[in-house]
Order: C-alpha cells, then sequence, then structure tokens
C-alpha cells in the first residue's frame, strides 16, 4: 500500500516520503481500516519536525484522524465487523491506504457526513468540546472569544460556542478568512494584526470576553489578559505562534480569571469514563446535525505535498483531508 512516511527529522519536510510498504495486520483488540479520508492537524507537522511531545520511532507512518471502513478484525474483536463505517484516531497510520487502529478508539461514522466531514470532526471537536463544556463550563449569554478562529479546531469552537447560546467574537490576521468564519456562524469578527483588546472591550460594554479559546499563544496570549472579564475562564490550547507565554500571577489574582489548560485526548485517557461521555456527547451533536465540520479542500495522498503547504503557509479554513 501507499503510505506517507517520516524516515527522517527535518524543519524542510525533506524527511517525509510517500512509500509502498506492507499492509498492516490488526492484532488483538485492533481493526484494519481502509481509509477513505484523512485530517490534516497541526501536530503532524510539528511530529515530523520533532516538535511534538511525542515522538515515535522512525520510520513511522503520519496521520492522526481517519474515515474509512473496516476491512478485518483482530482476535477478540466483536464490536465491529468488515464492512462497517468508522472514524476514529491514533498518533500515527492515517496518511496511508490502510491503517490499523484500536477497536475501543472507534465510533461508527455520523450518518450525516461525508467521509471528508468524518474525518474532519474528531479531534477538532472533541477538544472544542473538553474545552468550552468540560474546562470552562461556557454558558448561555456568556461572550467567547475564538483565536485562531479560521484553522480547524478554531472553527470547531466557533461552531460549538454558537451551540452552546454563546456570543462569539473570531479573530484571524486575514480579514478574508475572518469573512468565511462570520458566514460559519461567528458574531463578530476581528483582525487580530492590528490588536484586539479595545475592540472587544468595545464589544462586551468594557467587560472583557468570558472565556477565551487560545490555540496561539505567544503575543496573542499577552493582549488576552488584558481583555478578560472578571471570573473569566483563559483556555490555553496550544502555541501555534512558537512561543510559550508566560503569566505573572497577580494578574489572574487582581482580575479573577482562571488560565486552564485544555488536552482533550489526555483528558479521555486519564479518565476513560468521562472521555466516553465526552465523544458521546459530540456524537450526538453529529448525528442531530447539530454541528458542521469545515472542509476546506481534498487532498489525495500523492498531493501530499500541497496539504503541507496550505498548513504551512496558513491558508487553510477549516480542515484539509487527504484521500488516498
Amino acid at each position: 500500500m501507499k503510505a506517507l512516511v517520516c524516515h527522517r527529522i527535518t524543519d524542510d519536510f525533506s524527511g517525509l516520503e510517500l512509500r509502498d510498504i506492507a499492509v498492516p495486520e490488526p492484532g488483538e483488540g485492533e481493526v484494519l481500516v481502509r481509509v477513505k479520508a484523512a485530517g490534516v492537524n497541526f501536530p503532524d507537522l510539528l511530529m515530523s519536525q520533532g516538535k511534538y511531545q511525542f515522538k515515535p520511532e522512525l520510520p513511522f507512518t503520519l496521520g492522526m484522524e481517519v474515515a474509512g471502513v473496516i476491512e478485518a478484525v483482530g482476535e477478540g474483536v466483536t464490536e465491529w465487523k468488515p464492512g462497517d463505517e468508522v472514524i476514529g484516531g491514533n498518533k500515527t497510520g492515517a496518511y496511508a491506504e490502510y491503517a490499523v487502529l484500536p477497536a475501543a478508539s472507534l465510533s461508527a461514522k455520523p450518518a450525516p457526513f461525508s467521509f471528508a466531514e468524518a474525518a474532519a470532526f474528531p479531534a477538532a471537536y472533541i477538544t472544542a468540546y473538553v474545552a468550552l463544556v468540560v474546562r470552562a463550563n461556557l454558558q448561555p449569554g456568556e461572550t467567547l472569544l475564538v483565536h485562531g478562529a479560521s484553522g480547524g479546531v478554531g472553527m470547531a469552537a466557533v461552531d460549538v460556542g454558537k451551540l452552546l447560546g454563546a456570543t462569539v467574537i473570531a479573530t484571524s490576521a486575514s480579514d478574508a478568512k475572518l469573512d468565511k468564519v462570520l458566514a460559519y456562524g461567528a458574531d463578530y469578527g476581528i483582525n487580530a494584526t492590528q490588536g484586539f483588546r479595545d475592540k472587544v472591550k468595545t464589544l462586551t460594554g468594557g467587560k472583557g470576553a468570558d472565556v477565551i479559546f487560545d490555540p496561539v499563544g505567544g503575543d496573542v496570549f499577552d493582549e488576552s489578559v488584558r481583555c478578560i472579564a472578571f471570573d473569566g475562564r483563559l483556555l490555553v490550547v496550544g502555541f501555534t505562534s512558537g512561543r510559550i507565554p508566560e503569566v505573572k500571577v497577580n494578574m489572574p489574582l487582581i482580575k479573577g480569571f482562571s488560565v486552564v489548560g485544555v488536552r482533550a485526548g489526555e483528558y479521555g485517557r486519564r479518565f476513560p469514563e468521562r472521555g466516553r461521555a465526552n465523544q458521546a456527547a459530540i456524537r450526538k451533536w453529529a448525528e442531530e446535525g447539530k454541528v458542521h465540520p469545515h472542509v476546506f479542500r481534498e487532498i489525495p495522498l500523492d498531493d501530499w505535498r500541497e496539504a503541507w503547504r496550505l498548513m504551512t503557509d496558513r491558508e487553510v479554513v477549516g480542515k484539509v483531508i487527504i484521500r488516498p
């Protein structure tokens, strides 16, 4: 089968190569999935550069999110059978024609979704759910400020925020991207390159944002501290800016806000029952047609370099999908 293999850690992705490798065999408790679509995530790029916290042994096949059809099941797997349409994830293995996944990591593909939409769904929406529902307890009528709103996780946060009844302010570094996020459902858009503190204060009547969803870090985090409401929750989701910020603890004390870390996958691993409940909640939304993953482009596996270019050049609005 064809697979996108990382055989060397480099900054310029020269260590990636499309190779013909053997189709993997599912072991005990595993299934073999014929991949119909795979979501492209920023951690995939970081992993190929050796900059992600998880560092798999070389060589490895990239890709974390899969939507496809079960081809075979391993010993002890009774809940799935060949032909079932599923979505699932693993830390590696998705950018290939076939992928082996733990049976326990799978769920049925939501009926309203195409395979591309299904592949864009799991990581982004479980992150948004754990951040906004579990960690921030976002309430109807509160104001949610979403940074990096045009990214896959950012768009999911906008979608979930509106579903929860919040007023959503989106930021991006591009007016064209903001137009798309506004069309997607955000109430207000701010070009973050021009600063956002004063505009957020104006839009909230001087109060500030109740919840701030920040996958960017760096200067964006620093400025967020200046426009968060008393009793606000500043969600640390990631650092796509490249700089991990710091905050003097007198600021949370004086302004009465919380800085809250969000690791949705780890949350589910640490608290399996809660993790299953979280997955069930977003799946129910999907089946009821209440959430809408935004697919920016679908790209053949042979053209994986274009997917990487779109991500590194920050052209993506929503999610890029690779199709074997």
